[in-house]
């Protein structure tokens, strides 16, 4: 009994000699002479377990086991940012844990359909310390343009930078470069909450356009009236749409000067794929589903039935 005992003393003091062996192993750098920086990526929403993996993978740690093993010490498990990290094979892994957790090089930020300059610097505050006025003074000449996307951004980088960064892209990714087609699409955008509804708004635009009627749509007058905390204020008065601005599409016919949001892909194909329609006017239900008119008669009744 008790040589068997003394068996089992030596092979759990053998056991936590090997583990300890193996995690000073597993900590120590993969090559402590290789300083050769590398930028290792991390993605939004990546979990840590996929994390190490690519680590291991990549020649930057010994074992993705020890790594969720550090990170659990630490009470950093979901604590780990996005972003790019300058990281060598010469790295211990504490130092690669606490660089991943603390050191990123630039932040992930993604910009949704739809939004003013003044939102996207509003969003870019939250992320970094650019200042928000910088970025509007330098990006509003550029609405329309500036593509809704995600952007891995430089935390160093200028308001000048992001522009470019967001510009650069439009002219990748947009369909059109033409300044009239990109504004009716930031009117579409506005004004469509719903996939089907693109074309069928694009389609009224055009329409009315043709005509030569006043497109007396609301987002421009949002667009007027909106300040910080409410960019696009919902509830207009009769009395709004008489406010006097060059964008204001009840008083004056045809398009506004510029755009008025940022639109996406979906919205400047609408703009160039427009369903063949006779319809000159559209109501917006309580979920946001627009529902159409060839004449003021039935846009009324539409009024009647959806609004009221």
């Amino acid at each position: 009994m008790k040589k068997l005992l003394r068996f089992g003393l030596f092979f759990l003091v053998a056991v936590l000699v090997a583990g300890y062996l193996f995690y000073h192993w597993a900590a120590s750098p993969v090559n402590s002479k290789n300083e050769t920086p590398q930028i290792f990526v991390v993605p939004p929403g990546q979990p840590a377990s996929t994390i190490g993996r690519r680590l291991q993978q990549e020649g930057l740690i010994k074992n993705d086991l020890v790594f969720q093993l550090l990170l659990n010490r630490f009470g950093l498990a979901n604590q780990l940012q996005t972003g790019d990290f300058r990281l060598s094979p010469s790295m211990d892994l504490e130092s690669i844990v606490k660089t991943l957790a603390y050191d990123t090089l630039d932040y992930w930020i993604t910009f949704p359909e739809g939004l003013r300059v003044e939102e996207y610097a509003e969003k870019l505050s939250q992320k970094s310390d650019l200042n928000p006025q910088d970025f509007i003074l330098t990006a509003k000449p550029h609405e329309g343009r500036l593509f809704p996307d995600t952007y891995l951004i430089p935390y160093n980088a200028s308001a000048e930078d992001i522009v470019n960064i967001l510009l650069d892209n439009f002219k990748q990714k947009s369909p059109t470069q033409d300044e009239r087609t990109i504004i009716i699409a930031s009117l579409i955008e506005r004004e469509s909450r719903h996939a089907q509804d693109r074309v069928l708004v694009s389609s009224v635009i055009h329409n009315r356009l043709a005509l030569g009627m006043a497109l007396q749509i609301d987002a421009t007058i949002q667009y007027i009236l909106g300040q910080k905390n409410n960019w696009w204020p919902k509830k207009l008065d009769p009395k709004d749409m008489k406010t006097p601005s060059p964008y204001n599409t009840y008083l004056h016919p045809g398009l506004p000067p510029g755009p008025i949001a940022n639109p996406g892909l979906a919205s400047l194909k609408a703009t160039l794929e427009t369903t063949d329609t006779d319809y000159l006017y559209y109501v917006s239900d309580s979920g946001g589903y627009n529902h159409y008119a060839e004449d003021l008669e039935t846009h009324r009744e539409n009024i009647e039935k959806y609004l009221k």
